[in-house]
């Protein structure tokens, strides 16, 4: 007994061990990729802090001897070309962005509703259908897009990045809000009906509070997806004063020489509110997302 008792505390103990070995490993691979996304965002910062000079050392200086503000102040500055710019193209894709993700829920939460709920004739097919377009490139629907919105007019207009983004952003928006209402017990629904509810009210008091979650995560992927977005923006527009951050921050690239302090500064500024946004909202995000692993 005693001997088969060894034998089962031995084995345990190297299962016990396995595994201490595989979450080290995991542990070390998240701490890599922290360090692998990270590093950029750190160098970014460190470089715009920098003089021109400075910026451009070889060896580089890892740390500025005398650090400075004073892209941060050109950028933010009204009174200078470079910061009336650059708060026009913040607030060009402020505006794209956000009514692309307004839209993008107007649209996705009943269309996503309907999918889960009701059965009507080439529903599957037409479900599919929807997420054909992520089978492509975005680059191929270039040129058929910029004919159509030439056509009716709505070249060098913010309108024609809003439709734009819709298209490449509603599939997997719809697909990502149905999985999480086939995860919402009708019986819930139901039950409002029989005390007197109609369906539109049993869906706005019953059903939208428990979505939250998953429409959260659909204005996060609506809004980051337009926000970063610069092949159609550098095709579609060309007036200064309606270029978005993305193709904006091109114009501190010139024929002779780069201001990469400015360049670095922007693109610093650029981030933060994706990365904030991420940051407040990621437990709905991630809930949303696995959502579908779990059944009601």
């Amino acid at each position: 007994m005693s001997t088969i008792a060894e034998t089962a505390s031995r084995g345990q103990a190297r299962r016990r061990m396995r595994i201490d070995g595989w979450r080290w490993s995991g542990r070390i691979f998240l701490a890599f990729m922290l360090l692998y996304t990270a590093l950029p965002m750190i160098w970014m910062l460190i470089t715009s802090i920098k003089s021109g000079f400075a910026a451009l050392q070889f060896p580089p200086q890892w740390w500025p001897d005398q650090p400075t503000l004073d892209s941060y102040q050109k950028l933010l500055d009204p009174q200078n070309s470079v910061g009336q710019d650059f708060l026009r193209f913040l607030w060009n894709s402020l505006f794209v962005s956000t009514a692309t993700t307004i839209l993008s829920v107007i649209v996705a939460v009943p269309a996503a509703y309907a999918f889960s709920r009701f059965t009507f004739p080439g529903r599957n097919f037409l479900f599919f259908a929807v997420l054909l377009r992520n089978m492509f490139p975005a680059v191929i629907f270039l040129v058929p897009l910029f004919i159509l919105m030439r056509a009716i007019g709505l070249v060098n207009t913010h309108g024609s990045l809003v439709l734009t983004y819709l298209t490449f952003g509603l599939p997997l928006a719809i697909w990502l809000l149905k999985g999480f209402y086939d995860n919402i017990p009708v019986q819930l629904e139901q039950a409002a009906r029989i005390d007197g509810a109609t369906r539109f009210q049993a869906f706005l008091l019953i059903v939208m509070p428990l979505s939250a979650p998953g429409i959260i995560a659909t204005a996060i992927y609506s809004f980051i997806g337009a926000w970063n977005e610069y092949i159609y923006a550098y095709t579609f527009l060309s007036k200064n004063e309606q270029l978005t951050l993305p193709v904006g921050i091109q114009r501190f690239f010139s024929e002779n020489t780069t201001d990469f302090p400015g360049l670095m500064a922007a693109s610093f500024m650029m981030s933060v509110p994706v990365v904030v946004l991420f940051l407040v909202l990621q437990r709905y995000f991630v809930r949303a997302l696995t959502e579908g692993a779990v059944k009601h």
